[in-house]
């Protein structure tokens, strides 16, 4: 019998400001970040099986189809439920890797809602956020759904609304690796801001800062130079911890001038800012 595969979106996020305010004994950084979804998306095709394997049918170059976290994302919710059905996964990638978008971990967080439906195991959302936390710290925002102020490594999250937007996204072509960062991030550097409120977020965006933005342009130039030329056409930020930089603008024909400009030189896409994930709609 032919195995019938299903269609379903992984978007990217961006984080409109990320601070660092402390550590915990275990060596993970507190933050304070907000992550909005944009309409830019890897995509994944899954075909539920009832021989109880999990298969990834492209795998990464350079990674082994059980480290992926696609595979690692099956895996654990296949366990956690007792589920005997296995799945067959086609992943599309357009996010770059080690560019702060998120897209791992997005794959991973729809393949748990994803399998959620297709293995009708009903569990609720709070529930495989827990497990998603298990698989990264950025994978609970996208169970979620929505776009999200988040504390704590980032795995508490409190829903906000955001105003329409379109964001100019350009990837320096560099791979970042986020633990390297964090290393690299000195305790002198650590924000002694406490806790802001949202209101004072969505009031204050020209005060939009990454934290980590610094610590990313020293080790690699190729961020640097892209912040400094996108400085002439706005307030550029770095998302999470790096590569991809973007800008904010209120309209699509704005966001749609810079982008010919810079896509001259540079490599990146427009993106739409979402209100939701796609798969919100449904889910517990």
């Amino acid at each position: 019998m032919q195995a019938t595969f299903h269609s379903f979106p992984a978007p990217a996020k961006l984080n409109l400001l990320l601070h660092v305010v402390g550590k915990r004994p275990d060596g993970y950084h507190l933050l304070e970040t907000v992550f909005r979804f944009i309409d830019f998306s890897d995509t994944l095709e899954l075909a539920a099986r009832d021989d109880g394997a999990i298969e990834l049918l492209t795998p990464t170059e350079g990674v082994p189809p059980e480290q992926d976290l696609t595979v690692r994302a099956a895996r654990l919710l296949q366990v956690h439920a007792g589920c005997p059905q296995g799945v067959s996964i086609r992943l599309h990638k357009r996010i770059p890797m080690g560019g702060g978008l998120g897209g791992g971990s997005s794959d991973a967080a729809t393949v748990l809602l994803a399998l959620n439906r297709l293995w009708r195991l009903d569990l609720p959302r709070g529930e495989l956020q827990a497990l998603g936390l298990r698989l990264g710290a950025d994978v609970p925002v996208f169970v979620y759904g929505r776009n999200a102020l988040a504390t704590g490594v980032g795995e508490q999250l409190q829903a906000i609304e955001l105003p329409e937007a379109w964001y100019v996204v350009i990837h320096p072509q560099v791979h970042v690796p986020t633990a390297k960062v964090f290393q690299n991030f000195s305790r002198q550097m650590l924000t002694e801001v406490g806790r802001i409120g949202i209101m004072r977020i969505l009031e204050t965006t020209r005060q939009r800062r990454n934290d980590l933005q610094g610590v990313v342009s020293e080790m690699f130039p190729a961020v640097n130079e892209v912040l400094s030329e996108l400085k002439k056409y706005g307030s550029p930020l770095m998302t999470g911890s790096g590569s991809c930089v973007f800008l904010e603008f209120s309209s699509k024909d704005e966001a749609d001038k810079v982008y010919q400009v810079l896509s001259k030189k540079y490599a990146g896409f427009v993106a739409k800012g979402l209100s939701a994930h796609p798969l919100f709609d449904g889910i517990d």
